[in-house]
């Protein structure tokens, strides 16, 4: 066999370019590790960039009888999204979209994120019909394979229920898109016998009464386990089958090349409420009347779920008083209008008015309680895996029952709980469509917690499959975990038809082997995930994947999930005395600690909270400790430092001038090939230092002369403006149309703003720290801490003024590090609530991109910046999928692969016409305007030029 991946390999080169083809074992693991609680080693990870390249490798495959497996976003739970052999990812060119019939129609490629698409839909008022818990960070592609479905969805607005067509590759090659008449009269051509199968299939079910009854019976509920057998009943034409059980098939009968889904209303008004009553019966004695109304979504939550979030921010105070017997249901209603939300809430109350309640927060529009509730019932799953001890992991299964059993089936379930010693699970779920979700952590390491796992699933797939004629998976997909429990659910007959259904498209067996359809009946069981305790920092992380979209080196080198993998890997076989080889540390080195640009965009994405910056930055201590003296004096000394810079600066503007941009390029060029890339990158961008003298604060500042200046002073607010140390030094980049430079435009707007400015004392020693942090040398970046808030705290007389910084990262570090009482302000915040009232503002009459910067994000200012953006300029551009810029403090010099990489489709984006983007960090707009070829500068230009 190993010759046959050999040859494979080299079929591949001639078509794929060798970084899209991994066999490096280390990359392999990292890549190939999903959210589920298996795994598997691939031999390759190939990534792919076209339809073509799908129908090429899948070609060759079969060819060699190699197995291969699809991953989207590899967000699935189950083991679907995991392989052995040769598993297949997309590049990010298969994103695109397109949009028809007013909204009510939209195509997908498999790349798309779902919440893309429905960012795409939102001006029509539309959504695609799925709406998964991770729509945030799962595409188009594992949606529909999955046929994913979540809180709003039901049985009715699926990926099955809303298909309007697709193009798909099988196992052998043949491509077919059901959309084009063309492509199904060719298809008829090449695959006769797949046809005919499909009629015969469809003969045979509709033959069998018994079993057409069973089919029916199974999709009246949620069901994702086996295929879609439903089609053979709901469809007689082929291509109807076909491309119906291609939905929810897990990657075992083909590619989803493209789909075109039917949309839904995304009705604009919107209002939530929580009901808590006393016991479980109550609780779902209420849901049975609720199923009887229009509300949109009804999520069920017992009482040791309510009491996983009791402590969390926002929750309501009644929660901690809640005892174990108690369940809430959290309620969600939609109108097209304010009459008929509120003509729907008050049906929902009417009917269950009878039922006695506990405590409720009552039906509500206002948007930040409606976030607070429906984060109580988000947070649940990582509630418990933030508990959870070092090396368990956290299951998450999903099923469902008829509605009219769901008291008596949680009731057995928390039986279960109790029986087999999983004290700290709980159970949630979308009540309307019957499903319930039990979290539970499991650890793996002895046989006996794995009997002990392997016992517990024996019983519940009887109580659900036999005793209760449920869905042992009602969305997360069958998997590994659920396929040899696949015919418990379907009976013989059942399973012998999902059987042929794998037979008829895939017969050689080579896609996905050992998902859904598994001989093995301890599958479920086998290819375990290790959790090995690594760092504290990470030990939390459930590797779901959530992380990944936004971060900067995700194209480049590794993302969050796959960095803390590698690193658990590396702190195993340091445990275990394992040899860790050269190769295993290097790429650890390099694609795990040097590129990763520390911004803290995952944190924001991770359900328990994992800032994988902060491990970085802890790794690099020991690596940048042979640099702590010079670190050190430059700390001391960072007047001179930030002058020796400004030299510098000065000098290659003037070579610049000299000899031209292309000669120093070249130059520059030369000289990081000779020295490995250690000088750092020249950018034509690069300005002179900032000729823009600040006044020496050194000296006490003149007393006003006169009783009439001292009235006049005594009657204007002050700022405190701290310019950081890039702003200090830096320039205005050499293309811009104003050449001041940041600190002369902050004062303009602030003197147009009528405020005093009061600037530090010593100003040109003060710096936020952040140089040394970024680099994990915490002691030094702690004592510039320090030393700036000793200086704002003087100068802003003790925390009486506010203190305006003019980039977002200094003040983000700043608010996080000070313990002074003290306001710190970066731009986009300071003008709307200090300046915006003081200015009368009139757009300026152009288009302009906006890049929202990390820490802006992750102080929750996306929102406001992109406000004030609108309020300066008649038209504002934020560019999609750029979430972080990759420059990282001074990465943008030393690693500018990091920077290239995560602005990679930035340029594509400018509109035409477009010459400016705006910002509010300096060394984030260098790169910014090195690869989008306008120039990028602080948003103050922009809200300069537009207030008088």
């Amino acid at each position: 066999m190993e010759h046959h991946y050999h040859q494979l390999v080299t079929e591949l080169q001639l078509f794929l370019p060798d970084n899209r083809i991994i066999t490096d074992s280390a990359l392999c693991l990292a890549y190939g590790t999903d959210a589920s609680f298996y795994r598997l080693l691939p031999k390759m990870v190939l990534r792919l960039a076209s339809t073509a390249e799908v129908i090429r490798v899948l070609q060759l495959c079969s060819q060699h009888a190699i197995h291969c497996t699809f991953r989207a976003a590899g967000t699935s739970l189950s083991g679907q999204a995991i392989s052995d052999s040769v598993l297949i990812t997309l590049t990010d060119d298969w994103r695109q979209h397109e949009i028809s019939d007013q909204g009510k129609k939209i195509s997908l490629q498999p790349g798309v994120l779902g919440a893309d698409a429905n960012k795409y839909l939102a001006p029509f008022g539309r959504k695609i019909g799925p709406d998964p818990a991770s729509i945030n960070s799962c595409k188009i592609g594992g949606i529909a394979a999955n046929n994913a479905s979540g809180m709003c969805c039901g049985t009715a607005q699926n990926s099955y229920r809303t298909l309007a067509g697709m193009s798909l590759v099988l196992a052998d090659g043949t491509y077919l898109d059901t959309r084009d008449k063309l492509s199904k009269a060719q298809f008829a051509e090449q695959q006769p016998s797949l046809l005919a199968g499909l009629r015969q299939l469809h003969e045979d079910v509709i033959n069998n009464e018994a079993l057409s009854d069973r089919i029916r019976h199974k999709y009246r509920l949620k069901n994702t386990t086996g295929y879609s057998l439903n089609a053979l009943l709901d469809f007689a034409d082929p291509f109807d089958m076909l491309t119906h059980l291609m939905i929810g098939s897990e990657g075992t009968l083909g590619f989803i090349n493209e789909i075109s889904y039917h949309t839904v209303p995304d009705h604009a008004f919107k209002a939530s409420c929580l009901l808590v009553y006393p016991d479980i019966e109550t609780t779902c004695l209420a849901v049975t009347e609720l199923a009887n109304t229009s509300v949109a979504a009804v999520e069920l939550m017992d009482g040791r779920a309510l009491r996983s979030i009791a402590d969390h921010a926002g929750m309501p105070d009644f929660i901690k008083t809640l005892d174990l017997e108690a369940a809430a249901l959290l309620i969600e209603v939609h109108g097209e209008s304010e009459t008929q939300l509120q003509h729907s809430c008050d049906q929902a109350m009417a009917v269950i008015s009878t039922f006695r309640q506990l405590n409720q927060v009552p039906f509500t529009q206002d948007k930040k309680v409606c976030a607070n509730l429906w984060a109580m019932r988000k947070g649940m799953f990582p509630a418990v895996g933030a508990v959870r001890e070092i090396g368990t992991t956290v299951v998450i299964e999903d099923v469902a029952f008829h509605v009219e059993h769901l008291a008596a089936a949680v009731r057995k379930l928390t039986e279960l709980f109790e029986l087999f010693g999983y004290n700290e699970a709980i159970i949630f779920g979308h009540a309307l469509a019957g499903n319930l979700h039990f979290v539970f952590t499991q650890g793996f390491d002895s046989q006996a917690e794995r009997d002990r796992y392997g016992h517990f699933m024996t019983a519940v797939t009887q109580l659900v499959a036999v005793e209760y004629q449920g869905s042992l998976k009602a969305e997360h997909g069958t998997g590994r975990n659920m396929a040899p429990f696949v015919e418990l659910e379907w009976g013989e007959d059942g399973y012998q038809l999902v059987k042929r259904i794998k037979a008829l498209f895939d017969p050689n067996g080579i896609l996905n082997p050992g998902v859904i359809v598994n001989a093995d009946p301890k599958a479920h069981l086998s290819h375990l995930k290790p959790l090995p305790a690594a760092d504290a920092l990470v030990d939390k992380c459930i590797e779901c994947g959530f992380c990944e979209v936004v971060c900067p080196s995700k194209n480049l080198s590794l993302t969050p999930r796959q960095r803390i993998v590698l690193y658990r890997e590396l702190q195993r076989r340091q445990t275990n005395n394992e040899v860790i080889d050269d190769s295993l540390q290097q790429i650890f080195e390099y694609q795990g600690i040097d590129t990763c640009a520390a911004t803290g965009l995952c944190e924001q994405r991770c359900p328990v909270g994992i800032n994988t910056g902060d491990l970085v930055r802890k790794l690099r201590t020991a690596r940048y400790q042979k640099f702590q003296p010079i670190a050190r004096w430059s700390a001391a000394h960072f007047a001179g430092t930030t002058k020796a810079v400004a030299i510098g600066l000065n000098a290659a503007n003037l070579s610049r001038q000299l000899l031209g941009k292309k000669s120093i390029a070249s130059l520059n060029k030369g000289l990081r090939k000779i020295s490995h890339n250690k000088v750092p990158l020249w950018l034509p961008e690069l300005p002179a230092a900032n000729p823009h003298r600040l006044p020496d604060l050194k000296k006490e500042l003149p007393k006003p002369k006169s009783k009439r200046s001292e009235s006049l002073q005594a009657t204007r607010n002050k700022v405190v403006y701290f310019p950081s140390c890039a702003s200090r030094t830096l320039g205005q980049s050499p293309n811009a149309q104003d050449s001041r430079s940041l600190t002369e435009v902050t004062q303009a707007v602030l003197e147009k703003a009528g405020f005093d400015v009061v600037l530090p004392h010593e100003l040109t020693s003060l710096c936020c720290g952040m140089p040394y942090q970024s680099k994990g040398l915490f002691d030094i970046a702690s004592s510039k801490v320090q030393e700036l808030e000793a200086r704002l705290w003087q100068a802003s007389e003790q925390g009486r003024w506010p203190i305006l910084m003019d980039t977002s990262p200094c003040a983000k570090l700043s608010q996080d590090s000070f313990t002074l009482p003290l306001t710190i302000f970066e731009p986009v915040t300071f003008v709307l609530e200090h300046a915006l009232e003081r200015l009368t503002i009139q757009p300026v009459p152009e288009t302009v991109m906006l890049h929202i910067t990390c820490s802006s994000q992750r102080m929750g200012l996306a929102d406001k910046m992109l406000h004030l953006a609108q309020r300066c300029a008649t038209k504002v551009v934020v560019p999609e999928h750029i979430s972080c810029c990759g420059f990282a403090g001074d990465k943008g010099f030393t690693l500018p692969e990091l920077n290239a990489s995560a602005l990679a489709t930035l340029k594509q984006q400018v509109p035409n016409g477009c010459t400016r983007g705006i910002s509010n960090s300096r060394t984030c707009e260098l790169g910014l305007s090195h690869h989008s070829g306008i120039n990028y500068e602080s948003i103050l230009y922009l809200v300069d030029e537009a207030s008088r």
